[in-house]
């Protein structure tokens, strides 16, 4: 493996939606989860949140439904929205170059790490078809306080990462990844892969917008990485 120039920055990267393909799984399982409860809602609404923490997005919809969250367990409705979700990724597939990203980051002598809002279970089970390096850390969001829109899991990815956050560049599909980017002074880049649109990735701050890794890899000197 190459060691990494003191001019490389370090990646970050998202999951859900960002290397795996499980984004509408994640809404069907939430629209599941909170119908138990009596909370009826739009799936375009659930999309709409899928890269929040479960707590935010089910208080955020609860507020539009005009149902009071602090009389809903969200804790059992997130508890039945992962099992309902890993019922329906029981056979999952990885986006497009997904796997070869990775592995020329690695190559290359990339620091890069995984930061998502997602348990350690589901996580796990997501990354079973990754050969993630020991140098590469896992980011959960069991591991902070408050998941994203928040910035801490990519801020506790780069402490991992032994590099300061400005000098990373967040990878995501949500506008939540590329805001949870900006207030920590990242540099935000955004998958079409998701589900959101260009120009809402573009109005959160996005610097660029592929529409999965496969065509990230193909421009990775955009982000300042030689081949």
């Amino acid at each position: 493996m190459k060691r990494h120039s003191a001019g490389d920055p370090a990646i970050l990267f998202d999951l859900d939606g960002t290397l795996v393909d499980s984004v509408y799984q994640h809404v069907s399982a939430w629209s599941t989860s909170l119908r138990t409860a009596g909370i009826i809602v739009p799936e375009w609404k659930i999309h709409r949140r899928i890269g929040m923490s479960g707590a935010s997005l089910v208080q955020q919809l609860c507020r539009e439904a005009g149902e009071r969250s602090k009389h809903k367990n969200i804790q059992a409705l997130e508890k039945k929205h992962d099992a309902e979700f890993n019922r329906l990724t029981r056979r999952l597939s990885l986006l497009p170059g997904a796997v070869e990203l990775l592995e020329f980051l690695t190559q290359r002598g990339i620091r890069w790490a995984i930061a998502t809002t997602g348990s350690k279970p589901q996580t796990g089970r997501l990354l079973k078809n990754f050969s993630i390096p020991d140098t590469s850390p896992v980011v959960t969001g069991d591991d902070v306080k408050k998941a994203k829109p928040a910035p801490d899991i990519f801020v506790l990815a780069a402490e991992r990462l032994n590099v300061a956050i400005d000098d990373c560049i967040v990878i995501g599909d949500s506008v939540w990844d590329i805001l949870a980017a900006a207030r920590k002074g990242a540099l935000g880049v955004g998958l079409l892969s998701g589900g959101y649109g260009q120009e809402e990735l573009q109005h959160a701050g996005a610097f660029r917008i592929y529409k999965d890794p496969a065509e990230m890899l193909v421009h990775i000197e955009d982000l300042g990485i030689s081949r």
